[in-house]
């Protein structure tokens, strides 16, 4: 049987290419089911991997090195105070962290400056950042117009908000001059990013402004986990190795606001963005009792967001699973009239067939070899016309698309099953036929 399978597609491929029109027509079913369902699963990826990227951007994969740790009120629940103004931060810890820290995506040291900044007769006293590239990634910036600056260069990246107060709305300020006290940079682009007040500052390279101010130790680095689950885990880790490479005696507390209790104090302060929202405007001993009671803040703020994933995902893929199933029952239920009609037409083709020794199951594997090559036929039109559309639609709606090789092939791979299903009723019918009473037939 499957030795003539190159004979039957052939012969399948000229019984259809006799009317194709109808075959087209046939074939319609199949077609809008396949690309209807590779557009709505490609925008549904597209869309659940925007909302992943607008998690993770939330703040709560955020974890921030700060340096010195004077904790006001902290002595009043255990909490030691001190070194508020170390300078043992330095860009080899953070180099340090980059390597021995498992789960971060970014890291990016950090110099923090309040000074007044010039465009022509225009000045402003704002804040100034000097980051990392990788600082825009942590933040899941979109720099629009220009782009990020390179690393230990004199480009800059200014907030929308102070863009609008130095040059006005309506001037693009990429490519223009801005003076940092005696310092030119070159705007390279705008973030509309509007967490903790960016869109009112100016971020330049860390090196460049660390060379300005004529120093050599950080004021905070910060590190953006690949998960926000493992927020927590990281700040833990770190707090340890930072111990280790200041030399500070003892080992450090496995929780707590900031510090340690007993020892020698930290030099540095490590605190993740979730607990960071959680003791906003706190006093010490609110916060620590607060963290105290609900350390692992961003790994049940990770599973909230998760669990509301997955019932958004559900939603989607029971969605995309009834849409299919109707365009693609459609379909098949099209492709099984059709192969009806086509073996009351050939009757008497099937009864020379059979005279001529054909066997019963020959004649069945021939009608549905040509319902399953017609219903693939249909899927393969369907799988272009669905990725052209999925791609026309994300770029009118600026929608995220994305389709997986597993997602094509498991579109055609239904659509040969719905070939093979519904072609298998028409197939038995033409087996069964009585080769006496067939040759008969005008």
């Amino acid at each position: 049987m499957f030795a003539l399978m190159p004979v039957n597609i052939r012969l399948a491929v000229r019984s259809l290419s006799r009317n194709r029109l109808r075959t087209l027509l046939t074939m319609l079913g199949i077609i809008i089911g396949v690309a209807a369902v590779l557009t709505m699963v490609a925008l549904g990826t597209g869309a659940r991997a925007s909302v992943e990227g607008e998690v993770k951007s939330a703040g709560t994969r955020l974890v921030f090195v700060r340096a010195g740790n004077y904790t006001r009120g902290g002595e009043g629940v255990g909490i030691a105070s001190g070194l508020g103004a170390a300078e043992t931060l330095t860009p080899a810890d953070a180099q340090a962290i980059r390597a021995n820290v498992p789960g971060i995506a970014q890291v990016s040291p950090t110099l923090a400056l309040r000074a007044s900044v010039a465009v022509g007769a225009s000045r402003m006293f704002t804040q100034i950042l000097g980051v990392a590239p990788d600082y825009a990634a942590a933040y899941s910036w979109d720099v629009r117009p220009g782009r990020m600056f390179a690393d230990n260069a004199r480009g800059a990246v200014i907030g929308r908000g102070l863009a609008n107060t130095l040059f006005g709305t309506s001037i693009d300020p990429t490519g223009k001059s801005i003076r940092v006290r005696d310092t030119e940079y070159t705007i390279a682009g705008v973030t509309n990013d509007e967490s903790d007040g960016h869109k009112d500052m100016l971020f330049v390279p860390w090196q460049a402004l660390q060379a300005d101010l004529g120093i050599r130790h950080l004021h905070t680095i910060v590190i953006a986990a690949e998960r926000a689950g493992d927020a927590s885990r990281i700040a833990d880790e770190v707090k340890a190795l930072l111990r280790k490479r200041h030399r500070l005696a003892g080992a450090a507390a496995s929780h707590g606001y900031v510090g340690r209790q007993g020892g020698t104090p930290d030099d540095f302060t490590v605190e993740t963005q979730a607990a960071k929202a959680l003791t906003q405007g706190l006093y010490t001993p609110a916060a620590a009792f607060a963290l105290a009671n609900l350390p692992k803040l961003d790994e049940v703020t990770l599973q909230e967001m998760a669990d509301t994933l997955d019932r958004a995902s559900d939603t989607m893929t029971a969605l995309l699973a009834s849409i299919a199933g109707v365009s693609l029952i459609v379909g098949g239920i099209g492709i099984m009239n059709i192969m009806l009609v086509s073996v009351t037409e050939r009757t008497r083709e099937i009864g020379l067939r059979v005279a001529a020794g054909a066997r019963s199951s020959d004649v069945a594997l021939q009608f549905l070899t040509e319902a399953v090559t017609l219903s693939i036929a249909g899927g393969l039109i369907g799988m272009v016309l669905g990725l052209v559309a999925s791609r026309l639609v994300g770029w009118a709606l600026d929608w995220p698309v994305s389709v997986s090789f597993g997602a094509i092939a498991l579109a055609i791979g239904i659509a040969a099953a719905v070939g093979l299903v519904f072609g298998s009723y028409p197939a038995r019918r033409a087996s069964l036929l009585d080769p006496i009473d067939a040759l008969r037939s005008e």
